[in-house]
């Protein structure tokens, strides 16, 4: 038996299709009956049954065409906006000094919600989004670059927890992701597949997008659907990758309405912004000259007393207290202030473009035929702000994730490519600090606010009006997907694909959009990194363990963490610690952890940074176990780095069987990495060339003069100087053509953890490109037969 709302039926039979509109009418709201269609408990749900007469011949049978499902009658069109990294006190629509007036005229059409939260961190925030449940249940308990062989940190999605993307779909949808899709494992992101964890694996008829924590917005690593795709100008043409998947949304939404306009849609609109690297052009920038040179403690004062003034916080809100890792901007030289300022000016130039690009898509919405009937959930940040630049900030922000810091002399000799398409830049600690106004700490920090509270905003105008008043419900990512789900008036589907479905974990907030009392979750733990935390009926028991900029650093003793307690409803901001005062309530919120780091598979912990970053990732699946040798082909192409051969922290030797013109000859042979780190053999003007870039420090090694024309081999030999477990030491390389060197190099260090965010290919150098001395991708001009690399 199905039992479902009477409203919802869609009986074929001529009988039940009369009788519901009088069950309707005499008030009979719940109805079962025998298997009617559409049952949406099961997914996917088959076509209509066949309700004709077929007889001998056409002339004795009556056609019935079989209906696909549709969405229910009236369902809403839903777009979910995901911004990367950004803080509580950042945006004007919640007291923040970088102006966001799209936003606030969104919010100022909806409701804002000042007590919602995430995960801390990245692909863990968009797993809880995505499926529901929370991030460790759905095997994301930290990132891809640093995963696990452990079920809850592979970062391998189950199938038990569908997408909603793959619900809605399902019953009617059309469904389509563009820009950041951080949850599919970078290792399966070759031509080899599998694809079933890719978007379009997941529930999404349409990706355009990158595969990774960020990509580089004038050089994007881009794929549609499963094939990589350039753009289609360059940054000197005005190529941005915000404005490319902006236009390729509001394209697609105008012509799915165009071509039916009673489907309703849900897009997933993820943009690379704001995650570092912060690129945006001077006009941007420029327009926040000197916006901040009062400093970081005067910003988080000025955005506080805003705070209060637009009643995003409590009046009794408390201004937490400038820790012992963020200088006094006072005792700053000049030179930091001056790079300090720059760097988070870019960053404010980046934002105010990114609301620009994001109010592009939002006044497409309103040309819409259905324009009232679309609901837009805006997060605003998949975490806090983020420290990940560093003490001093950085131009290279991949070199910082290395655990290798910069320093204010080499921003200051490269503060003229701040922002550009050669640079990678991120600011300081204290802006982040800042940023996150008024709690305490940065991104990856889950136990405190200051990494996982995060303002959102809700638009719809056929069903919510306009509140000033912020909604103080307490929310989590994992509320999302329920919401969406009793907005459009869906069950959750029991199975999906054949795979018994894992219980939703979040419960929907479809309530709050007319009661301003809601309350939302009573209890919520939060865990990454080792940073733990446990919510329970208005109380929060906080342990951070580990410290986001630094990589190097592993504490190690879970024991030795001081747990702090804080009660919300009297403190919005964390900034009085009870555990002294109240240590039963911290027992009891520790022991209710313990609870849900079982029942949610939390365990085990681990602290390790830039040691798990520079683990092997499991094999490219089909792909020989611990492989000695890997052959590849022209047009093998784009290949992530942990499904590339394993070059870095050993000894190799790669050997090119190439045809040239002699001098009439260039391009690239093999290019690995990017602007960040990376290294590339190619040809200039026949002229064998291979370039380590180590953090933009170059170790050319070229030959003297062109190949002859013909046949030849042109050989790397890269002998590692470190001893086995030990990650960035120095190598001693040559260069040698049909077997002779021609040229050899040393290097001191060499890069341990990630090349960064671009990928690995044959013939090109597709993506950013690792040296600035040609133009990407820079296609191989002569014949490549293969290319070896041999590990030694």
């Amino acid at each position: 038996m199905l039992c479902t709302h009477a409203s919802e039926l869609k009986p074929r039979n001529f009988v039940m299709r009369r009788l519901i509109p009088l069950f309707v009418l005499l008030g009979f709201t719940s109805l079962c009956v025998a298997e009617e269609w559409p049952d949406r408990t099961k997914l996917p749900i088959s076509l209509a049954p066949f309700e004709g007469k077929i007889g001998t011949t056409y002339k004795e049978s009556e056609s019935d065409w079989q209906e696909p499902v549709a969405a229910p009658e009236g369902a809403p069109n839903v777009i979910v906006i995901l911004l990367d990294d950004v803080g509580f006190g950042q945006t004007s629509t919640f007291g923040g000094l970088i102006p966001t007036p799209k936003l606030d005229q969104l919010a100022s059409e909806g409701l804002r919600y000042n007590r919602f939260h995430t995960t801390a961190i990245c692909g863990p925030s968009r797993a809880a989004l995505l499926t529901g449940r929370n991030h460790h249940s759905s095997g994301n308990g930290f990132l891809m670059e640093w995963a696990t062989g452990f079920p809850s940190y592979s970062t391998m999605l189950p199938r038990e927890t569908a997408t909603i993307g793959e619900i809605l779909k399902g019953n009617g949808y059309a469904t389509w992701w563009y820009g950041k899709n951080h949850n599919t494992p970078d290792w399966e992101t070759t031509v080899a597949g599998p694809f079933d964890r890719w978007p379009t694996g997941m529930g999404f008829e349409y990706f355009y997008g990158f595969n990774a924590g960020e990509t580089h917005q004038f050089y994007p690593v881009i794929f549609e659907n499963t094939t990589p795709v350039e753009p289609a100008k360059s940054p000197d043409e005005g190529y941005h990758f915000m404005t490319d998947m902006t236009d390729r949304a509001i394209a697609r939404m105008k012509f799915s309405k165009s071509v039916a306009p009673n489907k309703p849609f849900f897009m997933y609109f993820a943009p690379g912004a704001m995650h570092a690297p912060h690129h945006v052009t001077a006009e941007w920038r420029e327009l926040f000259e000197g916006k901040f040179d009062m400093g970081w403690e005067k910003y988080r004062e000025e955005v506080f007393a805003r705070q209060k003034a637009m009643g995003i916080i409590p009046p009794n809100t408390q201004l937490t207290a400038r820790p012992d890792w963020v200088p006094a901007w006072d005792s700053l030289s000049a030179q930091q202030k001056e790079v300090y300022t720059a760097l988070f000016e870019n960053f404010a130039g980046y934002f105010a473009f990114t609301d620009h690009e994001v109010g592009r898509l939002l006044d497409a919405v309103k040309a819409l035929p259905d324009a009232e009937n679309t609901m837009v959930i805006y997060i605003v940040g998949d975490n806090g702000a983020s420290s990940e630049g560093g003490p001093d900030g950085t131009l290279n922000e991949i070199m910082n994730l290395n655990g290798i810091p910069s320093n204010i002399e080499q921003i200051l000799e490269n503060i003229d490519k701040l922002g550009g398409p050669e640079s990678e830049p991120h600011y300081p600690v204290g802006w982040a600090w800042a940023g996150n106004t008024p709690f305490q700490w940065v991104k990856q920090v889950a136990s405190h606010l200051g990494g996982t509270r995060n303002p959102m905003v809700i638009s719809w105008p056929a069903r919510i009006k306009h509140d000033p008043a912020p909604r103080d419900a307490f929310l989590h990512l994992v509320d999302v997907v329920p919401t969406i789900l009793e907005a459009s008036r869906l069950p959750m589907p029991g199975s999906v694909n054949g795979v018994e479905q894992k219980p939703l974990e979040g419960k929907s907030f479809f309530a709050s959009f007319t009661d301003e009392d809601f309350e939302g979750r009573p209890e919520q733990y939060f865990e990454v990194f080792s940073n733990r935390s446990m919510y329970a009926d208005g109380w929060k028991a906080n342990a951070q363990h580990t410290i986001p900029w630094r990589q190097d650093f592993a504490p190690g003793n879970w024991d030795d963490d001081q747990w702090e307690l804080y009660n919300l409803e009297a403190d919005f901001s964390e900034a009085n610690d009870l555990a002294r005062e109240n240590p039963e309530k911290l027992a009891q919120l520790k022991a209710k952890f313990l609870e849900a780091a079982n029942d949610y598979d939390v365990y085990p912990l681990d602290d390790r940074g830039a040691g798990r970053l520079s683990m092997p990732k499991p094999p490219v699946p089909g792909a020989a176990e611990n492989a000695t040798s890997y052959t590849y082909f022209p047009g093998a192409i784009r290949i992530a780095e942990p499904a590339a051969p394993p070059m870095k922290n050993r000894s190799w030797t790669l050997d090119a069987n190439i045809t040239t013109e002699g001098s009439a000859t260039s391009g690239v042979i093999m290019g690995f990495g990017g602007v960040a780190a990376g290294m590339v053999l190619y040809l200039d003007n026949g002229v064998p060339v291979f370039d380590y870039n180590y953090f933009e420090q170059h170790t050319i090694v070229k030959g003297s003069k062109a190949l002859s024309p013909g046949a030849a081999t042109v050989s790397v030999d890269f002998s590692y100087r470190g001893a086995e477990g030990e990650a960035g030491k120095g190598a001693d390389i040559a260069l040698m053509v049909d077997g002779k060197k021609v040229a050899s190099a040393t290097m001191d260090a060499t890069v341990g953890g990630r090349f960064g965010i671009d990928t690995f290919g044959i013939g090109e150098d597709s993506g950013q490109p690792v040296t600035h001395a040609y133009q990407p991708p820079f296609p191989f001009g002569g014949q490549i037969e293969k290319v070896t690399v041999n590990m030694k």
